[in-house]
């Protein structure tokens, strides 16, 4: 199956029923003129893509570059952005923009938590530096001469700094919304899991066996389930942080107090 093939097929059907049911109060405001419509969520998912897009093309080129996975070349157009074709930066695009669209659904129309903050610093910077704890481990797997650890390494270093980040900031209000979180991870993963079988049964895509561990679920590398659990977290993690009143109030303080340190005063007086 082409790579546009396994987008279509796996991608624009889920995305556009999301794109029908979760921007409800833009449908209304087009076609009734009614309003206010809340842009606010649509921004967070719009960030969240262009922020993949930076964060994701270097690491991804480097893989295609040095042969952890490579593309049947008569699944793929041919057109390459570096070393990627452009099929990929498209799935970066869909995929967010899938996720992060769940993400809103789940939060306005399955669950609808608000829970009581417990803030914790204790708990933000603990989370934050086990998480970095993993991250320098994975640094000294990529190191070290294991080349069957390499996929496995290279999926570590790359995805958790944004979590360490997202811990160290917000771990309390993550973990308050524990409940939602799952739901926003796990449906997408398993989905994507699905897609992940076709694609490597097919030959669009195809991983290196020297590269990665050998260990698997079906055809799917576990290297491959843990790509998808991580970017599908890592995409959760941010859009509750940045869509929850917790997170935006966190940030607000954040802001300030960074402002402060570049101009030199206190928060307490600025």
């Amino acid at each position: 199956m082409t790579y546009f093939g396994i987008l279509a097929l796996f991608l624009l059907p889920p995305l556009l029923l999301l794109l029908l049911w979760v921007p409800r109060d833009i449908w209304r405001w087009i076609w009734r003129g009614e309003g206010p419509v809340e842009w606010e969520p649509y921004c967070y998912i719009f960030l969240n893509i262009i922020l993949a897009i930076i964060y994701t093309t270097p690491w991804d080129n480097y893989l295609v570059a040095t042969r952890v996975w490579w593309y049947g070349p008569k699944l793929v157009t041919g057109l390459t952005l570096g070393w990627v074709p452009i099929e990929e930066y498209i799935f970066f695009i869909l995929q967010t923009a899938l996720t992060g669209l769940w993400a809103l659904a789940v939060q306005s129309s399955i669950l609808r938590e608000e829970p009581v903050i417990k803030q914790s610093k204790r708990l933000r910077w603990w989370s934050g530096g086990l998480l970095a704890a993993g991250w320098l481990a994975s640094i000294a797997l990529l190191l070290s001469d294991w080349q069957a650890g390499t996929y496995m390494a290279l999926i570590l270093s790359w995805a958790l700094v944004p979590v360490i980040i997202q811990a160290a900031f917000g771990a309390d209000i993550l973990l308050a919304y524990w409940r939602s979180l799952l739901l926003i991870i796990l449906i997408p993963t398993s989905y994507l899991w699905l897609l992940d079988a076709t694609a490597l049964a097919s030959g669009t895509w195809i991983i290196d066996p020297t590269q990665t561990t050998g260990w698997k679920l079906g055809v799917i590398p576990i290297e491959e389930l843990l790509f998808f659990f991580m970017t599908n977290m890592i995409i959760a993690f941010s859009m509750m942080l940045m869509c929850s009143p917790a997170g935006k109030e966190r940030g607000k303080v954040w802001i300030k107090w960074l402002r402060s340190k570049r101009c030199g005063v206190s928060p307490s007086n600025s």
